[in-house]
């Protein structure tokens, strides 16, 4: 595996430094001057020419890294399984002229030297016995896709759906080749394994099948948002497709699904605080949508067809969500009944059903837990069971299971110390066999990985309000807390996602450097229910800042570390928060690394004709029509605030094709920085722009670990290289 390289002798000596054109913007009376609004269209020669000439600069200033960038892409190499496999997953199909069921093992292979992954099947004769792909080649093998094949002569490759028809043998997947997640859906038919002449283009994410015959797929407008859903029948001319159901609401996505137990397409529209949902039979895929219960602003809910009656996940009058069900036949909320009554404290995340139980996934405490309910004969709940874990911090979640009637589902398992695990769990027990753990394989200078080699804890941070905000934590066992570890904090607090704590390979090349890892869980995510979330989004936004900050200054007065061995790290809303903490407090962090970081907020914001701008007003709030959401997001943008003082040392990263966050955004704010900042080289200010990608970066795995390492290596050359202060 070859490692970046380093600059020719021609490689720039001064860094380049943007022109700057007047653009003036005026809003609720305040005109601001933007001089590198020009920085947006990707088509432009001189932008592009301005992009190269940040990468040549980057790679001149990274240059005696290279060494260290191997030395991580090795240990990311020889450490992890290359060919390797998924743990077969046992799905029944049912025949379509009735003569009964199909069995098959699903698994994914990947090899080494190969950037994707294969998928597989095999025929099954018992739910007990699974193949072992792992102990040579699977009799009776089926490829049902070859992502190394497909990506052919792309420098970017991506799979969106991947739906096998209900009867198992028509196979329909989805390709985008640039990075900008619109998508062509391709159908095989795995009897012959031909492609069929279907081929349906400009597809966003969402797809059902009902039957072998009509296949349901999204489309997205120019704004890139999913707003319609289509049926094609096969065999017809795809511009023919029936319009199934549009969203004209500009805050409301769309989506659609196949219920567990096959009957139902499940069609559902959303904005962050709203919901709809519809039901349309199987057996009528010419037919129209029912709606389950009308939208009611504020009202989030998600459904599941469990058989006989359908179950409502829903925050009504419940902050933290509560379980009910109603008939199959429900229009309205009022027909809901509540089953698993609503607990503070504890967020209900997602509801999967099965003929004789269901499995609710929740968080409490900060972690992530599995509750399981029984059904008796006539399919009514029964009271349920969470499943136990030993560890302090770890991240448990439900792949189920994909086949109705089931007495076992799959869960997957991990923590800081404890690579990804696979288990069984039986239903009507509770009782876990595990199936497999992500093997790390025995460093060549390091050995075996042994768990006891480091530790892992979860501390408190207490933010300027008094909040307490978690913060997990891994580093090496015998970790000195005297303030002379260099640390590397993540963090993101957004949308209500969490980043829960997890395993991770190429995280181990920071601990062999004596650096500590943490995950600041602030306000904005999920990690502490849904009023953690509310409290950290629109004009209490700055929350999620002073967590994160009051998380740096609590690790930095625990001993873990000092702030010139310091390190921030996000990405997209992270690399918002970034952004934010490098203006607000520069002098407690060493360096910043910030990922397709959202840095111009506000301008984006106030463009209702940007993609995904209206759905965001719910999240930041509208800035066009409200002066003091205006005021907010200029109080804390990163771009509209930088300010003439020294700066941490920063690396952005983006792409060119990166529709959620534009390289416009990382583009203008390292040039105001060089602007504003005054130049240091032991701090300089960098832009690195992936000029074939999208908003996940590079698509191949060994590309995605080059990537990481650049970046990896960046950071703890920041971090580890100079002698801590005092």
């Amino acid at each position: 595996m070859s490692t970046p390289e380093g600059p020719t002798s021609g490689a720039p000596t001064t860094a380049p430094v943007a022109k700057q054109v007047e653009h003036l913007r005026t809003h609720h009376g305040d005109t601001v001057n933007d001089p590198y609004a020009w920085l947006r269209d990707g088509k432009d020669p001189e932008v592009i020419a301005h992009l190269e000439a940040e990468n040549a600069w980057t790679a001149a200033q990274t240059a005696h890294q290279a060494g260290l960038r191997g030395e991580i892409v090795e240990s990311i190499l020889a450490r992890t399984q290359q060919t390797d496999t998924s743990v077969p997953s046992y799905v029944t199909h049912a025949r379509t002229d009735g003569s009964g069921d199909e069995q098959w093992w699903y698994y994914t292979r990947t090899v080494e030297g190969s950037e994707y992954p294969i998928h597989c099947r095999a025929a099954a004769t018992d739910p007990d016995t699974p193949p072992d792909p792992e102990a040579g080649p699977v009799p009776g093998e089926v490829v049902l896709l070859d992502q190394n094949r497909e990506a052919e002569g792309h420098e970017f490759f991506s799979v969106g759906c991947f739906d096998v028809s209900p009867d198992g043998w028509l196979l329909a997947y989805s390709v985008d080749t640039t990075g900008a997640e619109r998508f062509t859906v391709r159908f095989k038919d795995l009897s012959t394994g031909q492609l069929l002449p279907d081929e349906i283009p400009d597809t966003a994410y969402g797809s059902a099948w009902a039957g072998r015959s009509h296949f349901f797929y999204t489309r997205a407008d120019e704004a890139w948002r999913p707003y319609v859903v289509l049926a094609h029948a096969l065999g017809t001319p795809t511009d023919q497709d029936r319009t199934v159901l549009t969203e004209p609401d500009e805050r409301f996505w769309i989506g659609v699904g196949l219920s567990a137990d096959e009957r139902w397409l499940l069609l559902g529209s959303g904005s962050k605080l709203t919901a709809e949902w519809s039901l349309l039979s199987v057996d009528d895929p010419t037919g129209d949508p029912r709606v389950v219960a009308p939208r009611r602003e504020g009202v989030d809910y998600q459904v599941e067809a469990a058989g006989d009656r359908l179950l409502v996940l829903h925050n009504d009058d419940a902050l933290d969500y509560t379980l009910a069900e109603a008939p199959l036949t429900a229009t309205d909320h009022t027909q809901w009944r509540p089953v698993l009554p609503h607990r503070p404290g504890v967020r209900l995340v997602d509801v999967d059903a099965y003929r004789d139980h269901v499995v609710v996934e929740l968080r409490r405490n900060g972690l992530t837990g599995i509750h399981i309910i029984p059904r008796d004969a006539n399919g009514d709940l029964l009271p349920g069971r969470d499943l136990a874990f030993d560890e302090e911090l770890y991240t448990v979640d439900s792949s189920g299971s994909q086949n109705w009637v089931t007495d076992r589902i799959r869960i997957v398992f991990t923590s800081m110390i404890t690579p990804f695990t696979v288990h069984d769990v039986d239903l009507a027990t509770g009782a876990l066999t595990q199936l497999k753990q992500t093997p790390v394989l025995p460093h060549p200078v390091h050995g075996h990985y042994d768990p006891a080699d480091w530790v892992q804890t979860r501390t408190w941070a207490r933010s300027p309000d008094g909040t307490l905000v978690p913060i997990s934590l891994v580093a090496p066992a015998d970790v000195p807390r005297d303030g002379s570890a260099p640390l590397v904090l993540y963090g993101y607090g957004s949308y209500e996602v969490s980043i829960d704590p997890y395993f991770s390979i190429p995280r181990l090349s920071y601990l062999d450097h004596g650096c500590v890892y943490a995950i600041a869980h602030i306000r904005g995510g999920g990690e502490m229910g849904r009023q953690w979330y509310d409290d950290g989004k629109m004009l209490v936004k700055q929350n999620s800042f002073t967590d994160f900050i009051a998380c740096a200054e609590h690790l930095v007065a625990e001993g873990w570390t000092s702030p010139d061995r310091l390190a921030a790290v996000g990405a997209s809303a992270g690399g918002l928060l970034m952004g934010a903490v490098a203006n607000q407090a520069p002098d407690l962090f060493r360096a910043i690394q910030a990922g397709v970081p959202f840095v111009d907020a506000l301008n984006t914001i106030l463009d209702p004709d940007l993609p995904l701008t209206v759905t965001e007003w719910e999240e930041w709030g509208n800035p066009l029509e409200d002066r003091e959401v205006y005021a907010a997001m200029k109080a804390y943008t990163p771009y509209e605030n930088v300010a003439t003082r020294p700066y941490p040392a920063i690396l952005a990263t983006t792409s060119l094709n990166d529709t959620r966050v534009f390289f416009t955004e990382p583009a203008k704010w390292v040039a105001r920085i060089r602007e504003l900042v005054p130049a240091d080289p032991q701090r300089p200010v960098l832009l690195k722009t992936e000029m074939a990608a999208g908003h996940g970066g590079v698509s191949g795995r060994y590309q995605r670990w080059n990537d990481l390492a650049f970046e990896m290596a960046w950071v703890i050359d920041q971090i580890t290289t100079r002698p801590a202060a005092g």
